[in-house]
């Protein structure tokens, strides 16, 4: 067997760090699995600071790198495994799935003290893979690399790209395709899913570990409360809230919501077939997969509601011994998922907007907009970028009211929305420039990111790429040089679906 054919552990130290303690819970939490090697693995991108904010060895990641996050050499402290888990997909329960395309090597406590999971995905076959053949293709990790870094620019809670890697291998989807391997950074990898495998087996003890851990790692503080996993659950409530909400604020779609893609820590996780709107449309759906259209645009919030109530069900035992005490416990935890939703949403659109405060009718003011939008399929990232830029400089409005297909339209709404401004004391400045805190010039545009996976599939060029990936690390700022990037696609560029890449 040669070296491009089995794993071979790194007896190099230092390179990361790793301090693992999912690999020490009970073994029927994941399964041991090493990488799978590739043939001629070329390290295509490396996130340099991401690296150093982990406390990583980075001048040796960047010469050992490509060997090290294809998956080809195991570094030493790594205890690769596939984590178990279940989940509802679109709906329907499935006992079993678990990481078919992604290894945990281990984690790492960064620089700021927080504990980080360093994942591979795409490195090869897992017990979990059924008939998968664990590999992932080149689209799919670079457009996980860009929404993911982009959405950390956004300040969106997310999991990070580290590194992505060229294998030299093909991977045979609906046509052959460049092999690529991504290495993940997230605070967690533990899923609403995670819960549900234990609980579907009647594990109780499970359950309580997993319990422990996550509230020992995420939310350290419900271990002093009188009811410590009521807490969790109205913790993790509070985070999928503030998350979708601000998910909502900059047009995303998540497009594959299932339970087994909702990271309990709070963070996004599984750019699949996600998508940021271009025209505002509520009803909005891009995931070729979701042909029901159960996680468009403005149902993520009910989904994350539903998927909260999947996650109370689980915990229920631990909650209280008492059942019909735990039921009714759980059930106000989940019906504060709406007003909590709710406070996170107007607060954010009413900063889009330019309000500092809120007023009864500022709803109205902002739904009001919105219909607007959606009537005269107005761009949801420029209208709220030239409305910042109209909160300072009056000469802005044509640029504004350019954004509607009938410019009149908006003008009832305009003097709304001057007469709101007026009762509060901010000046014109300090508005526009709060306003642009919040309302990007910069997303990544689908038919961006479609650009720069064709660039790179067809053409070895990954220009586009790194050109999206700089001026998405500054999305809230003017980038002159880039001014292209924020207009959105021609009726010939406009991107219609998205694919999973599984």
């Amino acid at each position: 067997m040669t070296e491009a054919t089995k794993t071979i552990r790194q007896p190099a130290e230092g390179l990361i760090p790793f301090d693992n303690s999912y690999a020490r819970l009970p073994q029927q939490f994941f399964a041991r699995a090493d990488p799978t090697p590739v043939s001629e693995p070329w390290l295509m991108k490396f996130n340099r600071p991401l690296a150093e904010e982990l406390g990583l060895d980075v001048d040796a990641l960047e010469r050992e790198g490509a060997a090290i996050f294809s998956g080809n050499r195991v570094p030493q402290g790594a205890e690769p495994l596939g984590m178990a888990y279940a989940g509802h997909q679109f709906g329907q329960f499935v006992p079993l799935l678990g990481d078919g395309r992604a290894i945990l090597l281990g984690e790492v406590i960064d620089r700021n003290g927080k504990r980080r999971d360093i994942q591979l995905k795409g490195a090869g076959r897992t017990p979990y893979s059924r008939r998968g053949d664990g590999r992932a293709a080149l689209g799919p990790v670079l457009r996980e690399y860009i929404v993911s870094e982009a959405m950390h620019g956004l300040g969106i809670p997310a999991t990070r790209a580290l590194a992505a890697v060229l294998t030299g291998d093909p991977v045979y989807r609906e046509k052959v395709l460049p092999g690529a391997v991504f290495t993940r950074v997230a605070a967690s990898h533990i899923r609403v899913g995670t819960f549900q495998f234990l609980a579907a087996r009647g594990d109780s003890d499970g359950l309580r570990t997993l319990a422990d851990y996550v509230i020992d790692r995420h939310y350290p503080d419900a271990k002093d409360d009188e009811r410590p996993y009521l807490a969790l659950l109205q913790a993790v409530i509070e985070r999928q809230a503030a998350l979708i909400a601000r998910w909502l604020c900059v047009g995303f779609i998540h497009g594959v919501m299932n339970t087994d893609n909702c990271a309990v820590s709070g963070e996004t996780i599984d750019f699949g077939p996600c998508a940021f709107l271009d025209a505002y449309d509520p009803a909005k759906v891009f995931s070729s997969i979701d042909q029901g259209g159960r996680y468009a645009y403005a149902s993520q919030p009910a989904i994350g509601q539903w998927n909260m109530t999947r996650l109370a069900e689980t915990l229920l035992p631990l909650i209280d011994p008492d059942p019909s005490e735990a039921v009714s416990l759980a059930n106000d935890a989940i019906a504060g998922y709406g007003p909590k939703f709710q406070q996170h949403w107007l607060s954010g659109m009413t900063a889009k907007i330019g309000l500092a405060g809120q007023e009864d009718g500022d709803l109205d003011l902002v739904q009001g907009l919105l219909a607007l939008m959606r009537d005269q399929q107005a761009d949801f990232t420029l209208t709220f970028r030239r409305l910042s830029d109209l909160a300072g400089d009056d000469a802005a409005e044509e640029a504004f009211m350019a954004s509607f297909r009938d410019p009149e339209a908006i003008l009832p709404w305009l003097v709304e929305w001057q007469a709101r401004l007026s009762r509060e004391t901010m000046t014109a400045v300090d508005r526009s420039e709060a306003m642009r805190r919040v309302n990007p010039a910069f997303i990544p545009r689908n038919h961006r990111i479609e650009q720069a996976i064709r660039a790179a599939e067809d053409e070895a060029d990954l220009s586009l790429f790194e050109a999206l990936l700089t001026v998405l690390s500054k999305p809230y700022e003017d980038q002159p040089g880039f001014a292209a990037y924020a207009e959105p696609p021609a009726p010939s560029e406009e991107v219609l679906r998205t694919f999973c890449g599984t």
